[in-house]
């Protein structure tokens, strides 16, 4: 559980180091929905982290001058987790300096399937930019990188649909690790890749 706690403060670090490098959007997982798998123990401990975790991210967003948005399906918090981020996002709202992007209760199946069902009363063809307007990202650009720590060499059900033209970057540090030393080598690497965009 430890690592869960240490996952907070490397958000924190990491939050500000993008800010410093005036990257504009940042989108995290917080709790998936195979999260919900876990022991009735585990579960609540981590709700319990998100929870207090939720002012102190405030404050840094505060400072930063960064917009706090939520992608998934928050209502399956408590009420008080649910309170908290939407005074939180409203707190935030007019920040300009950038927008982070925190999972909950997330997963990128269930995205597009919650996508799809608004689509069901739809008379007209639907297109890409359409379906994008429904997911939870509406309004965001896709991501140009995506950083996969811990050694894993999987997305594990982030952002399917928004990440079809990312860079990818699998490193073996683990996230509570991970720090604007490792923010800068990935960068740098991402720098070295040309995009084509499927072309």
């Amino acid at each position: 559980m430890r690592g869960h706690q240490a996952g907070v403060l490397a958000l924190e670090r990491i939050v500000r180091a993008c800010s410093e490098r005036g990257i504009k959007y940042l989108t995290v997982y917080g709790f998936s929905t195979e999260n919900w798998r876990r022991t009735k123990t585990e579960v609540k401990f981590l709700v319990k982290i998100i929870e207090a975790a939720v002012k102190k991210y405030t404050d840094l967003l505060d400072r930063e001058g960064w917009q706090l948005r939520v992608m998934g399906r928050i209502k399956d918090f408590p009420k008080t987790t649910q309170s908290s981020f939407a005074k939180s996002i409203a707190q935030l709202k007019r920040h300009q300096n950038g927008i982070l992007t925190i999972g909950l209760s997330y997963g990128g199946r269930d995205e597009i399937l919650r996508a799809i069902e608004k689509t069901k009363s739809r008379k007209s063809k639907l297109t890409e930019k359409d379906f994008a307007e429904l997911l939870d990202t509406q309004g965001l650009p896709d991501p140009d990188l995506i950083i996969r720590t811990s050694g894993q060499m999987r997305l594990s059900n982030f952002l399917p649909w928004q990440s079809t033209y990312s860079e990818l970057y699998f490193t073996p540090t683990l996230w509570p690790d991970f720090n604007a030393k490792h923010l800068d080598r990935t960068l740098k690497e991402y720098a070295k890749r040309q995009r084509n965009f499927g072309e």
